[in-house]
């Protein structure tokens, strides 16, 4: 038996079993070198790029130790997005599905408080979600973290970047001084090791390298003059490579609005992610991006961090990151699972201190190469190969995927080839179809039945 199976852990035997199921034999060198200190109980800091699978280690941590009788709160996950809580929660839910009874609650803004502490009172055994949420229930008396065994604090350093310092401070005050506390990040600078040392006990460090080689990810780079060029950059790099998903990372969120909006106004299929969009909007957003029915995706760090996208083909650095591990993480989102990726980054003279930085973290030299010929700004833009549907039905009118699906492959429908990615929320539903049958896709949807109920259907787009 290998040190790194599954199967030489100290774990419930219905862990195993389930892990077995969902294909996992061997652990990813993070889970490697953290989990049998999580499962001793001793501190641990996390420090792995996104994808890395560190969800699954303090996961089979949280549940290894859980009493699945006593129906009060004994694990909390805090992360710094909406998104974030909801990847998790569902990779926890995944991981439990053997061991019966066990609530994983999510909470997070951008949802009533009401339900949201009529759950809790019911009871709950682990609750994910965001610091600001989180406070919101302690301060109103809805959640006790007093029966808390483990903390852990996911993608600690997006938090502190997005000012949740005192939150942070105010939250841990609350959880008792004999826990467990697991800390995961991406990055470990000062601030890190600062709240490391006030919150954790003898913490054991389990750092997994996240440079990428040349062999997956092709680095670019190009020197622009001023604004303008940087805009005009952007377009040539894309019809250049036509991608046909990109994610163009801004360190601001103006420049995502003002990238967003220069990029459509030019043909592209493009969407802007950041901080101000309303839940459903943020949710909408991510589906249409992750199911192709979009080429290009907008977004601030903070914002991206935690996305769960399957093969991206390219990734744009409006500006260099402020942290050359940043840098790292942005470009690790490209190149994954043997595929290949591209990674261009624009930078002016105004940040040469920063690439300073980062070649001297890459241990490599930086060259700049000449931007793409004018004349490509002629050819029309790439389009996605898919639209979304959005349909009036969910879960709560128990809607499922084969639902969706067998309505639009019935007579005279599309085929299964043609539909791609679905994705059921409580009172709606999204289906990606191929752009040459969205209307034959439409009319089957509008004229036909789900579970014997007609549900409204409409095309998004924009």
């Amino acid at each position: 038996m290998s040190q790194t199976d599954f199967s030489s852990l100290e774990l419930h035997p219905d862990l195993l079993n389930n892990l077995s199921s969902l294909g996992y034999q061997t652990m990813t060198p993070i889970q490697a070198q953290s989990l049998p200190d999580i499962l001793a109980g001793r501190d641990v800091i996390g420090q792995g790029k996104s994808g890395s699978g560190k969800t699954a280690a303090f996961a089979l941590g949280l549940l290894e130790k859980l009493d699945t009788k006593y129906f009060r709160a004994q694990s909390l996950v805090l992360c710094p997005t909406r998104e974030l809580s909801n990847q998790v929660a569902t990779e926890i839910r995944r991981l439990a599905r053997n061991i019966g009874n066990i609530k994983v609650l999510t909470l997070c803004g951008g949802t009533p408080l009401r339900p949201q502490a009529d759950s809790l009172e019911s009871g709950v055994h682990i609750v994910v979600g965001t610091p600001g949420r989180i406070e919101d229930h302690l301060k109103k008396g809805t959640l006790s973290l007093g029966t808390l065994t483990t903390l852990v604090l996911d993608e600690a350093d997006r938090m502190l970047e997005m000012g949740f310092q005192p939150v942070l401070d105010f939250i841990i005050d609350q959880v008792p001084k004999k826990r467990q506390t697991l800390l995961f990040s991406a990055t470990y600078p000062e601030e890190i090791q600062s709240i490391a040392r006030r919150i954790m006990t003898k913490p054991v460090m389990a750092k997994v390298q996240s440079m990428h080689d040349n062999t997956s990810i092709q680095q670019h780079f190009y020197k622009i003059e001023d604004d303008k060029q940087r805009l005009m950059a952007v377009r040539l790099l894309l019809q250049h490579y036509r991608p046909e998903s990109t994610v163009v990372f801004c360190n601001t969120k103006q420049d995502t609005r003002d990238v967003a909006t220069e990029l459509k106004n030019h043909g592209f299929s493009v969407l802007a992610l950041h901080g101000d969009l309303e839940q459903r909007d943020r949710d909408q957003t991510l589906v249409r991006f992750a199911n192709k029915s979009a080429s290009v995706l907008v977004a601030t760090d903070v914002a991206a961090r935690g996305l769960d996208i399957d093969a991206l083909d390219a990734v744009i650095n409006y500006h260099v990151a402020h942290d050359s591990e940043v840098y790292v993480h942005r470009i690790g989102r490209t190149g994954r699972a043997g595929n290949k990726g591209i990674a261009c980054s624009l930078h002016s003279d105004k940040e040469s201190y920063k690439m300073a930085l980062l070649q001297e973290y890459l241990e490599q030299d930086i060259e700049d190469e000449a931007l793409p010929p004018h004349n490509l700004l002629d050819k029309p833009a790439i389009k996605p190969p898919m639209v979304t549907l959005q349909i009036d039905g969910g879960k709560k009118q128990k809607v499922r995927p084969g639902d969706i699906l067998g309505a639009l492959t019935g007579d005279n429908g599309i085929t299964g080839k043609q539909v791609g990615k679905i994705n059921i929320y409580d009172n709606w539903a999204y289906v990606a179809v191929s752009q040459t049958v969205y209307k034959t896709a439409l009319k089957k949807i509008f004229e036909g039945k789900l579970k014997g109920r007609s549900f409204r259907v409409r095309l998004i787009s924009g």
